[in-house]
Formats: structure tokens, C-alpha cells, sequence
């Protein structure tokens, strides 16, 4: 499969899962209730620390999927390597849910601020989400090894339909059966049983058959502990790094204004999902030609991709940043919750473009196997970043943290980075600021807040569409037209569109 393929079939599919999170959130707030609703956000947080426990599996499998397609394994070895993983998911998945269950009163009792919904509720809740991230676990782990078998057009139609049945289906339950946050965590978890059903046979059946079934072997985990050790160790300071103001939030805040902050979160969040696709494409693609040592290939590879990367995420960013509050209102059609949450989101947003940036190149850290850079990276950033937060947060609340995720982020585009190309391509480091981050930003702010500021946002929705459109189509071919790579694609295929 190629590249262009799996890029766009990932855009697609995260898109289409990318709409069916978010179109929805007004009514899920309409049938249970903000309160409820701020559930849902302490939920995100526990399923991104589930990220932790997943210990660098996901993208290890996926990793050495690609190797045993380049013929670096043998079918059994590929085989003992998943059936590993299987088994270190099950006690995984044990250790969660009686973990959550055990924990579930003082979770609700002592941490949550609970001041409408019934005790009884809320444990009951929280115990559900114990069963789905368990799931979420298992689902992972074999997305990742479709992910590296590079079958992601199947992959992304078969994830687009479970997140409609996941949402959709979720809403005619709180429509007709029950508006209860319980039925809401029910309805997750058996989908997510669905859907471990359905990736887990398929990878089976694109596996070719051996002599004898895959076993638990210590020698197959010896043989990527390492690259999954290094892998484990980001997450754990990502994680750190990126939930640690949303946990202190939901202990300082009551949970309707955690459910704000909840809100600008999922909406600066959806910019992931135009990341997401890209780095599901390139990191198998980047493994590849490393191992062939194709570093021609690797750059070109690279810095196509880095501009691909700014052409999908600095629009929707700039456009998000300049227009919040009409974005806000025209989804939600509340001006309360609008007033509340678009301040967060401005800056959300930005930090969030920034951490877009580096994606690219964390990929070609990964494809390297170099996982050491980004570890020492994060451990100088949680040593800054807590405390900054723990100053931050009590003085100046939610806005304190969103403007520390912008400066954290920042930071390692302007520093970081440098570190990175000194290593694997010193002689590339100006090209990508000058043609993948100082131009489309440049020309997208100039564009995006200009409109902001001579555009008239009317009340009427229609016409709020029609200008939030216009902003987002200048700005996408400001940015398309400054860099080199798109602009002569753009050229190529208007040539061909005309002249044939």
C-alpha cells in the first residue's frame, strides 16, 4: 500500500471518528447534564494515562510489524512476539478493572467534587470506565499491528464505522433507553468488545500460516524491550506533561467548570486528529527506509511530509485561534458555556499547533529506534513544567494552564529541535524552519486574524458557516501557496486539470 494511500485513507477515517466525538457533545450535555458530562472529561483523563500502561506496546508491535514485511523476522518470531503481548495485555486488563474497582469510591468521594449526581452514580460510573479502558487496551494493541502490516485503508474504514456505532449508537441509548451516565460508559464498553473481536481476527488472518501457533516467549520481549522501555518512558513524561493540569483541574474545580475546560480541551484536541493519520502513514514508511538505508528517499520522505503535516493543521489551528467564540456558539448555541470556554481554547489551540510541529520529526526518532532524545527532553520539561503548573493553576485557574501548554510546546520547537537534527539530518534544520513551520505560520496568522478582524460574525448560522468557510479556504491556500512542495503539486495538477 502506499503512502499517499494510507495518508489519505487515515485522514479520512480519523476525520469521519474526529466528527462523530465531537458533533454530538451538545446533546450528550442536553440528555445527562454538564455535571454528568464532566464524567466524561475525568474519563479522558483516565484513558490517556491508560496510554501508560499500554508500556510502549502499540508502536513496538507496529514497528516490528514493518520489519517482519521488510524480512527482518520469521513468521514464528512475529508470531511468539504478538502472543506476548497478548498475554501482558490480559494481566494488563485485569489490573485495570480491579484497580478502578477498588478505587472507585475514593475517586468519587474525595477527589471529585460531586455537588448534584447521586454517590451511588458516579461509583457506579466510574467502575464501567474501569471495564472500557481495558478494552481500549486490547483495541489498541491490534490497531498497531494493522497499523505496521500497512493494511490501514481496511483499517480506517472498519474504525470509521465502530466510532459511528460507538456514538451514534450512544446517543439513541440516552434518547430512548436510558439518559443515565451509566448507560453511556455501558454502551462504550461493548462496542469496544465489538471491535477487539473484529482487529483481532483480522490480524490473525493477514498473518501467513506456521508450523506451529505463536507462545509466550521472555525472548521475544528481550528483543524490544529496549525501543518499548524508551517508548514507555515518553508516555509516562508525555502523559505528565500534557494531563497533569486537566488532574489538578478536576480536583480544583467543581466538575461544571471542569466541564468547560473539558469542552475547549475536546475541541483544541480535534487538531490531533489531523495529526494522528499522518504520523499512522509516515512512521511505518520512515521504518522502512531506514532499514534500507535509503537516506535520499528518507529526506525527500521527510520534508514533503513535514509540509504536509503544517498544510493539514496550521489552517484549522489559525482558523480555531482567530474565530473561538463564533466556533463555540455556532456548535453549541450557548453563550454561557461560549463565554466560558473560548478564552481556554485560544490558547489550547496554539500549544497544540506547536506540538503539531514536531511530530514529524518525533516519527524520525522512532524510525531510528532513538528513543533516548525525547526522554531527556520531557524529564527537563516535567522538572519546569509541574511546578510551573502548581503556581500557575491555584492563582490563575484554568487559563494558567492553557498558557503554560502553549509555552511548554514552544519551547521545543524553538530548542528542542536542534538537538534532534545535530544527530540524524544536521543539514536540514533551516529548511524545515523556513519551509515547513516560519512560512505557513507566518502567512496563515496574517490571513486568519485579518479576516477575524474585518469579517463581520453574524448571529445568523448560516451565515456564520458561510464566513467561518471563506477564513478556512483563504487560509489553507495562503499556507498551500508558501510552501514549496505543495505549491508545485499545486502547479503540477492545475497543468494537467487544464491542458491535460
Amino acid at each position: 500500500m502506499s503512502l499517499k494511500k494510507n495518508v489519505i485513507a487515515n485522514y479520512l477515517g480519523q476525520g469521519w471518528s474526529a466528527l462523530m466525538g465531537i458533533a454530538f457533545i451538545p446533546l450528550y450535555i442536553k440528555y445527562l447534564g454538564l455535571e454528568a458530562y464532566g464524567l466524561i472529561g475525568v474519563f479522558a483523563i483516565m484513558q490517556a494515562w491508560l496510554t501508560l500502561l499500554d508500556m510502549g506496546m502499540t508502536p513496538t508491535l507496529s514497528r516490528e510489524m514493518v520489519r517482519y514485511k521488510a524480512g527482518a523476522y520469521r513468521v514464528e518470531s512475529i508470531l511468539d512476539l504478538l502472543r506476548s503481548i497478548e498475554w501482558i495485555c490480559a494481566a494488563l486488563a485485569l489490573l485495570i478493572v480491579s484497580g478502578i474497582w477498588l478505587a472507585a469510591p475514593l475517586i468519587s468521594s474525595q477527589w471529585l467534587k460531586v455537588e448534584k449526581l447521586p454517590m451511588e452514580t458516579v461509583n457506579h460510573a466510574i467502575v464501567v470506565m474501569g471495564f472500557v479502558m481495558s478494552t481500549r487496551l486490547w483495541e489498541e494493541v491490534y490497531r498497531g499491528a494493522i497499523r505496521g502490516m500497512q493494511q490501514q485503508v481496511w483499517l480506517n474504514i472498519t474504525q470509521a464505522t465502530l466510532t459511528t456505532l460507538r456514538w451514534v449508537g450512544v446517543l439513541a441509548v440516552l434518547a430512548w433507553i436510558s439518559p443515565t451516565v451509566q448507560a453511556f460508559f455501558l454502551w462504550q464498553g461493548l462496542t469496544s468488545v465489538i471491535s477487539v473481536i473484529i482487529y483481532a481476527s483480522k490480524t490473525y488472518l493477514w498473518l501467513p500460516s506456521s508450523q506451529r501457533r505463536g507462545k509466550f516467549s521472555l525472548d521475544a520481549i528481550k528483543g524490544v524491550g529496549r525501543f518499548a522501555g524508551g517508548i514507555a518512558t515518553i508516555t509516562l513524561l508525555a502523559l505528565l506533561l500534557t494531563q497533569v493540569d486537566k488532574v489538578l483541574l478536576s480536583g480544583l474545580l467543581s466538575l461544571e467548570q471542569f466541564g468547560y475546560y473539558t469542552l475547549a480541551s475536546v475541541v483544541a484536541g480535534g487538531l490531533a486528529q489531523f495529526i494522528t493519520p499522518m504520523n499512522a502513514a509516515i512512521y511505518p514508511r520512515f521504518t522502512e527506509l531506514v532499514t534500507k538505508h535509503d537516506s535520499v528517499a528518507l529526506i525527500k520522505t521527510y520534508h514533503d511530509s513535514c509540509q504536509l503535516m503544517s498544510a493539514v493543521i496550521v489552517p484549522p489551528a489559525l482558523v480555531l485561534a482567530a474565530f473561538a467564540k463564533p466556533v463555540l456558539l455556532l456548535w453549541t448555541g450557548d453563550h454561557t458555556l461560549t463565554n466560558a470556554a473560548s478564552p481556554i481554547l485560544n490558547l489550547l489551540v496554539m500549544g497544540t499547533l506547536f506540538n503539531g510541529f514536531m511530530n514529524v520529526p518525533y516519527m524520525l526518532q522512532l524510525a531510528h529506534g532513538w528513543t533516548g532524545f525525547a526522554v531527556r527532553t520531557n524529564v527537563v520539561a516535567v522538572a519546569i513544567i509541574i511546578p510551573a503548573i502548581l503556581w500557575a493553576v491555584p492563582r490563575y485557574g484554568a487559563i494558567g494552564a492553557a498558557w503554560i501548554w502553549v509555552a511548554l510546546n514552544a519551547s521545543y520547537v524553538l530548542i528542542g529541535i536542534h538537538f534532534m537534527y545535530y544527530r540524524l539530518i544536521p543539514d536540514q534544520k533551516w529548511r524545515w524552519y523556513r519551509e515547513s513551520v516560519a512560512r505557513p505560520l507566518i502567512a496563515g496568522s496574517i490571513v486568519a486574524f485579518g479576516l477575524a478582524f474585518i469579517l463581520p460574525v453574524s448571529q445568523k448560522r448560516l451565515d456564520c458557516i458561510f464566513t467561518l468557510l471563506l477564513a478556512s479556504i483563504c487560509v489553507a491556500a495562503s499556507v498551500a501557496i508558501v510552501m514549496p512542495s505543495l505549491r508545485q503539486r499545486i502547479i503540477y495538477y492545475t497543468k494537467e486539470f487544464l491542458y491535460g
